[in-house]
């Protein structure tokens, strides 16, 4: 007790913050160990994911001494004289996390270019290559929940850092010191929308989008800073103005209309779907609040919508890029927890493909010629024969892709239901699903991965176990990550992996159900295939 009484009060005595200055004295003078022990007992760990978690005090959450620790840190690496860009989302204290950023950085020799205003994180990743910066740092916790706030870390190639650049800056960051003894800058430039939204939206606008745009399009930014941007964005390409949930439209840190603001989860999209309804909408659009994930909803043929899964799209946009671009070296990637479905489309249309591990950090670095990328999680990056304007997901450039996709299909009398059916009858029904379980213990996760590593399963929803791969030896030429494969007879498979930013264990199911002519029967057959292999994998898991 009395060690961690020592950290909290040299804790208490940098700290900038006057808000959680208060709450750590109250902890402390409450006695309450189980707190301390909680706050400063451990740290949140620098990753390729940056940092992410609870706001408040203490080394194990998101607060300006961790901030500005990680600044430092990162300063060090990249040493003075280095060109960063700061962006940041519309959450608690993102602003001062990201202020407090260009001012170590540029105390530490660096010139800083931060953001006038809190705009997508896709703009921020834009900014990196556009500017020919040598990093860039977006504040953001992206979908979390609203207690949440994080710390992503970009390289000079656009990218999201890959290790072993996540090792090297957290060793940096383990040698700062007291952050009220660092140097402190205040010369650092700021980016206005001429600067630089307007450059995004002109490289997003100038995607192949075709010529197609009688469309009526309903949009939800969900509480998030997306929705400003993807209003010019469709202006600027030609479309009309979507209508927006008024309710969600306005960057709201409480995100008070949904429980998670994820539109991926349970009532996230009611709202949208509701107006959607109202107005006789041809599509319905989702940003997350960092605007780098877009789910998409259709009207579906017995009246009422439907959200697509971020496989159907990745589908879907995945054909509509290879049709529209004509490099001779093309490729396409998509994370190896997502549908298998690309790799049939690439190489029907004599398309290089690539698969890789989950996170666009690797997506985009899956080669040349890469003009199309996405993963399950509703994240995808379109391109062109020029390449991606954004190496990261980008949830506006893709929300243009699927309204044009959708006003080309309504202009020939088609839907994006129709286009998902044709692409089964070519391909077969590839139908996937997600089984996800949250814990409060980050132990009970490793222990279930240990009992499926030495007790795996032979056959899991009456399909035989053909092969297992370990992911955390490295296979197919990936890097070694956490994870386990399991591929089933029928060309079914399974992912089993933690999370990278979430406390969850999260599993990716694949069936490929063949169409012969009657899509409602194979449909009817892979929903209870995946529901199958569901309720085995829960009983192999016991959580």
């Amino acid at each position: 007790m009395s060690d961690l009484v020592r950290r909290a009060e040299e804790w208490l005595a940098q700290d900038p913050d006057a808000e959680t200055r208060a709450e750590l004295q109250e902890i402390l003078d409450s006695g309450d160990t189980a707190e301390l022990q909680d706050r400063f007992g451990v740290k949140l760990e620098f990753g390729t994911a940056g940092l992410r978690g609870e706001l408040g005090a203490g080394p194990n959450r998101m607060n300006r001494v961790t901030v500005m620790r990680a600044a430092a840190g990162l300063a060090r690496r990249l040493g003075p004289g280095k060109h960063v860009v700061i962006g940041y989302d519309a959450r608690y204290k993102s602003d001062l996390f990201a202020r407090d950023s260009a001012a170590v950085l540029n105390g530490a020799g660096l010139r800083v270019s931060l953001m006038g205003h809190h705009w997508p994180t896709p703009v921020l990743a834009f900014a990196v290559g556009h500017l020919g910066a040598d990093a860039g740092v977006m504040v953001t916790a992206s979908h979390n929940p609203p207690r949440d706030n994080g710390y992503k870390v970009y390289w000079g190639d656009g990218a999201q850092i890959v290790p072993p650049l996540d090792e090297e800056i957290s060793a940096a960051i383990d040698t700062v010191g007291r952050v009220d003894l660092l140097s402190l800058g205040d010369e650092w430039e700021t980016l206005s929308d001429a600067a630089i939204v307007g450059p995004y939206l002109a490289a997003v606008s100038a995607l192949p989008l075709g010529d197609a745009r009688d469309l009526r399009v309903v949009y939800t930014p969900m509480h998030g800073v997306g929705g400003e941007v993807l209003l010019r964005a469709f202006t600027s390409a030609g479309f009309e103005s979507p209508s927006v949930t008024e309710a969600q439209f306005a960057p709201d840190p409480d995100f008070p209309t949904v429980a998670f603001p994820n539109p991926e989860e349970p009532g996230a999209m009611d709202l949208a779907l509701q107006l959607a309804e109202k107005v006789g909408a041809d599509l319905v659009i989702a940003n997350d609040p960092d605007a780098d994930r877009c789910a998409v909803g259709v009207p579906t043929r017995d009246g009422g919508f439907r959200m697509l899964t971020g496989d159907e799209v990745g589908g879907l946009l995945g054909e509509y890029v290879i049709d529209r671009t004509s490099g001779p070296d093309r490729l396409v990637a998509a994370s190896i927890v997502s549908s298998s479905l690309l790799g049939k489309i690439a190489k029907a249309h004599g398309v290089r493909h690539a698969e890789t591990l989950t996170g666009f950090k690797w997506i985009v670095k899956a080669g040349d010629g890469l003009v199309y990328g996405y993963e399950e999680a509703l994240g995808y990056s379109v391109g062109s024969d020029q390449g991606l304007p954004v190496r990261d997901k980008d949830g506006i450039g893709a929300a243009l892709a699927v309204a044009a996709m959708a006003a080309q299909a309504k202009r020939e009398g088609s839907t994006l239901l129709d286009l998902l059916d044709e692409q089964a009858s070519r391909y077969g029904l590839h139908a996937t699903a997600q089984l996800s379980v949250r814990v409060d213990d980050l132990s009970l996760i490793t222990d279930a991965m240990d009992r499926l590593r030495s007790a795996p399963p032979l056959a899991l929803g009456g399909r035989a176990v053909r092969s297992v791969d370990d992911l955390g030896t490295g296979v197919d030429g990936l890097p070694p990550t956490d994870g386990l494969r399991y591929r089933l007879d029928g060309d079914a498979r399974v992912v089993v992996r933690p999370s990278g930013t979430e406390p969850k264990l999260k599993c990716y199911l694949e069936v490929v159900i063949p169409v012969g002519g009657d899509i409602s029967a194979a449909r009817t057959q892979a929903t209870h295939d995946l529901d199958s292999l569901k309720s085995d994998l829960s009983t192999a898991l016991a959580l």
